[in-house]
């Protein structure tokens, strides 16, 4: 903790040996160094104050929010021109611009801060700690998704390309608010199974080009994939709720309200949020987390 502003400053990964090999083998923490460091990095954060938690989760949202924005407008009208793979593929690459933000530019995101329950595990903070947190920073991604939603919204940027953009994001947002709830819970479970690995491997790294690279390949892989990320559909759902909502894009689109029956507030909350920050929840601190921690760091 930082005692001029009070934040938490992750600790300076330990110097690694050096061999007769050449550098690039060195440039990276080894799995266990790894481990501890994201033990002390879930302590801070955990015991971060609830304002900086709060902005820092706010940013996280908006950097999420501003990947999905990348990422259909890239895929508007790709699936028809191009096959079903390679537009995945290509949505997926724009999508990881939100956590490559995050890492880089540091923020808080619901899904990564799951990685906490080291911390907890290693009994370095508390069950309320953790809840805590879990708690802010839920709240603060869904203020920065929706916020962002918002003011795309206000720039009429989805009307852009003749409303192809608009179209993309609304025909997305849709088709989440219409998965089952068992699906959309192994559909988080995955989806976080994959984000919080490309986070554990920016806990690794030392340098911005290691991170980014760290995060870009197994967040294109959960977006190519087709996987669920609760603070992705805080943007995706917020935004298709307000783009229903403009009576005239929808009727220059050929389209009708009563088309996306399925987009409601109480659908964003209860058949999406729930089940998939559910499955989140499952597939970061269960399936990486604790599963870390016991090869690890626990006490044998």
């Amino acid at each position: 903790m930082d005692p001029r502003t009070k934040q938490y400053v992750p600790p300076e990964p330990p110097e690694q040996p050096r061999g007769n090999g050449p550098d690039w083998q060195f440039s990276v923490l080894l799995p266990p160094q790894a481990a501890r460091r994201a033990e002390e990095v879930g302590a801070g954060y955990a015991a971060m104050g609830v304002l900086t938690t709060f902005a820092l989760a706010v940013l996280g949202g908006a950097f999420v929010g501003l990947g999905a924005l990348f990422a259909s407008t890239v895929g508007a009208g790709a699936l028809e021109a191009l096959p079903y793979g390679l537009d995945r593929l290509l949505r997926g690459l724009a999508f990881a611009l939100g956590f490559i933000l995050a890492v880089a530019a540091g923020a808080e995101l619901f899904c990564g801060n799951n990685l906490i329950v080291l911390a907890l595990a290693a009994r370095r903070i508390p069950l309320r700690r953790l809840l805590r947190n879990w708690l802010i920073v839920f709240v603060g991604n869904l203020a920065g998704a929706a916020g962002t939603a918002v003011l795309v919204f206000i720039t009429a940027q989805y009307a852009f390309g003749e409303g192809a953009g608009g179209l993309a994001e609304l025909e997305l947002a849709a088709s989440k608010a219409e998965l089952g709830f068992l699906r959309l819970i192994s559909l988080g479970i995955m989806g976080n199974a994959l984000v919080c690995l490309a986070l554990w491997l920016a806990m690794s790294a030392r340098s911005f080009t290691e991170r980014a690279l760290a995060v870009l390949f197994p967040v294109t892989a959960f977006v190519a994939a087709g996987f669920e990320h609760a603070v992705a559909n805080m943007y995706i759902i917020s935004v298709g709720l307000l783009i229903r909502g403009d009576a005239a894009f929808l009727e220059q689109a050929g389209k009708t309200a009563e088309e996306y029956a399925a987009l409601s507030v109480s659908g964003f909350f209860f058949g999406n949020l729930l089940p998939v920050g559910i499955g989140n929840i499952i597939g970061g601190p269960v399936l990486v987390g604790l599963i870390y921690w016991s090869v690890h760091l626990r006490k044998k």
